[in-house]
């Protein structure tokens, strides 16, 4: 009787008091929590809570609903912005049971006519964080969705130089459509360092931590020089889980794309391009996208896969049609360089040079070698044809790129070049400051009528052209690693047919050329052409210059500096048929590799010991003889110089 006496008084106890409870919320609401609740956020945070209009709470487990007008929440001392929160009505939903363990959970905040400022200190200080130091990443809020009416929200963080405001507001809900109505926005202000401009539409609701529902979202955004169009689905607008995406990008250099992605992407010309951005995992897809680079079509698929030591990116790009200028940024050469280079190669020898629009020819550009240690990388890439319109007669260029531990490789590099190819295995080590470079090169079967210039094809015929090139060196740029380089090449060129009129004219043969003047020139046998160099410290040294024809031979000697892009050759001749007017002597090629200079030394330099120095250190080149293969069962002419049998 005792015990159930005692029940009855404790029931009546807890009922008066909830009835007590219920009348003092009737008659007086919740606004008597706001000073209780004001002083405990400034007790655990010191920053003060405000909340000048009305409170109300809509009980339920575990999720209370809280409701408050007129709100401001501060932002630390150090801050810039006063206010972190300030709004016309909060609403949110709190996990009761997260809350007394003294975690912060909330669900469906929705804010009306908000002013949002959130900052980040160059020490590492982060005014959302809601410890007393703003450095304790469990002293966060956890919100789940969020919607707004309109409002602004801000960003800043001084050490990576960003500093973003952010416009939104509700869509205008179409009679004819049920799905509620989404948010629009526009955003401007700097993202590291870059000039920001965006805006887009998204989906009513923003789920930042549900990684099951696909976000809607379209954005059209230039950061830099760097224009994002986007339009598709996000999962975790916090996390980005999942993406499905139709995403175009267009700008002025795809290594800008470092600020935005974290991706070391080559230097290039201007490009755009368009494909299909799919994230499943760990893995970012940018699959059946096409576009261009310079004037140069590109397609194909890549893919960023992360988890490992490094992300590591992977692709297969096609180009139906290069243009070779495209290439010149990926190595370092300035615009117009290509060109001028390839030139400067095809006309060595012309009267009257080429003179390009820099005095260098050779890439001068550092590579961007800092970053290679921030991805590996495993892509092929070929392109079918080649733009005509260079000097250099490019038929197709295949190459597979490796990038591991911040080493560069391209094995092989194939290039269809003159009817015949270009094969080449290069290393760039940039674990190295500079950068230490391997090259090793053979060219097979390049026809030379095709590599020489339009004006100059009836020079020579049917010649093919071998050999092979060794270079190994340091520097930051293609033109720094050559002016170092140490190693050898080695050309030899057999059979076909040269203008008489040119070999006449290298051995200032004046009955002949007068002669040729008046009957026409006339194509003769050009029997064996050999040049051979050593190369140390960038100082490319003559072995072996020789030019063997019907009629004259000639014999060269000096050297190429190629830090300083200088020549220095002379070449003398042999004549094999007594001219009755001559003026053997010595030719000279000096200049730059911009504007070679050719004359005829006018002291005639007598070209007897410039023979037998030739001629001593031919044999070791009998090894390039297969790089041309005149023919089946037939030796070249070379054979037989190289033998001592012509």
């Amino acid at each position: 009787m005792i015990l159930l006496r005692t029940l009855k008084w404790l029931a009546s106890a807890v009922l008066a008091i909830v009835i007590v409870a219920v009348l003092f919320i009737a008659l007086f609401g919740w606004n008597w929590l706001r000073a209780p609740l004001e002083r405990q956020v400034l007790a655990q945070t010191g920053r003060v809570l405000s909340i000048q209009g009305d409170l109300s709470v809509h009980l339920g487990w575990p999720w209370p609903r809280l409701q408050a007008a007129q709100v401001t929440f501060a932002n630390p001392a150090w801050a810039a912005q006063a206010n972190m929160l300030k709004a016309d009505e909060v609403a949110l939903s709190v996990h009761l049971p997260q809350l007394l363990a003294k975690r912060l959970v909330v669900s469906d905040l929705h804010l009306v006519k908000p002013l949002v400022f959130l900052e980040r200190h160059r020490d590492g200080r982060k005014t959302w964080l809601l410890d007393r130091q703003q450095q304790d990443e469990n002293a966060r809020i956890d919100i789940d969705r969020f919607t707004l009416d309109q409002g602004v929200i801000g960003f800043d963080d001084v050490a990576s130089q960003t500093s973003l405001r952010a416009e939104l507001s509700s869509l205008a809900k179409r009679a004819d459509d049920d799905a509620t109505p989404g948010v629009s926005f526009n955003a401007k202000g700097k993202y590291q360092g870059l000039p920001l401009v965006a805006k887009g539409t998204g989906d009513s609701v923003l789920a930042l931590r549900d990684d099951s529902t696909p976000y809607g979202l379209s954005i059209d955004a230039t950061v830099g020089h760097t224009h994002v169009r986007a339009e598709g689905h996000i999962t975790s607008l916090l996390k980005f889980s999942a993406i499905d995406m139709q995403l175009a990008l267009s700008g002025d250099n795809l290594n800008q794309l470092f600020t935005l992605t974290g991706i070391a992407l080559p230097a290039t010309r201007d490009y755009v391009t368009h494909g299909h951005l799919l994230r499943k995992g760990n893995t970012v897809r940018y699959e059946s996208f096409t576009g261009r680079v310079g004037t140069s079509d590109l397609s194909g698929w890549l893919q960023v896969k992360t988890g490992g030591k490094r992300p590591l990116l992977t692709a297969d790009l096609v180009s139906n049609r290069l243009t070779l200028e495209d290439l010149g940024p990926v190595i370092g050469a300035r615009p117009g360089k290509v060109q001028s280079a390839i030139k400067a190669v095809a006309q060595t020898g012309a009267a009257g040079a080429v003179t390009p629009t820099s005095k260098r020819v050779m890439p001068d550009i550092p590579f961007k070698f800092s970053n290679w240690d921030t991805l590996d990388a495993d892509v092929q890439f070929s392109a079918k044809s080649i733009r005509k319109g260079s000097y250099m007669p490019l038929d197709a260029l295949s190459t597979h790129l490796s990038l591991k531990d911040a080493v560069l490789t391209l094995d092989p590099l194939q290039f269809g070049v003159a009817g015949g190819q270009l094969v080449a295995a290069i290393t760039l080590d940039g674990r190295h400051n500079p950068i230490r470079a391997k090259a090793e090169l053979q060219l097979k079967r390049l026809a030379l009528a095709k590599l020489l210039p339009t004006d100059q094809k009836g020079v020579a015929s049917s010649s093919l052209i071998g050999g092979q090139i060794k270079l190994a060196g340091t520097g930051n740029s293609v033109g720094s690693m050559l002016a170092h380089a140490d190693g050898s090449v080695a050309l030899l060129m057999s059979g076909g047919q040269i203008s008489q009129m040119t070999m006449e004219k290298a051995g200032l043969h004046l009955w002949e050329i007068f002669r040729l003047t008046l009957t026409g020139d006339k194509q003769i046998k050009l029997r064996c052409a050999v040049a051979n160099f050593d190369v140390k410290a960038g100082d490319m040294h003559a072995n072996t210059l020789l030019l063997d024809t019907e009629v004259t031979t000639l014999l060269g000697s000096g050297h190429i500096d190629l830090a300083q892009e200088k020549l220095d050759l002379t070449l003398t001749q042999k004549t094999k048929n007594t001219s009755p007017l001559s003026l053997r002597s010595p030719i000279h090629i000096t200049g730059n590799f911009a504007k070679p200079v050719i004359r005829v030394d006018q002291n005639r330099m007598a070209a007897r010991a410039l023979g037998a120095l030739a001629l001593g250190v031919i044999n070791p080149l009998l090894a390039l003889i297969p790089l041309i293969d005149a023919g089946p069962g037939k030796d070249s002419d070379c054979v037989q110089w190289l033998q001592g049998k012509k």
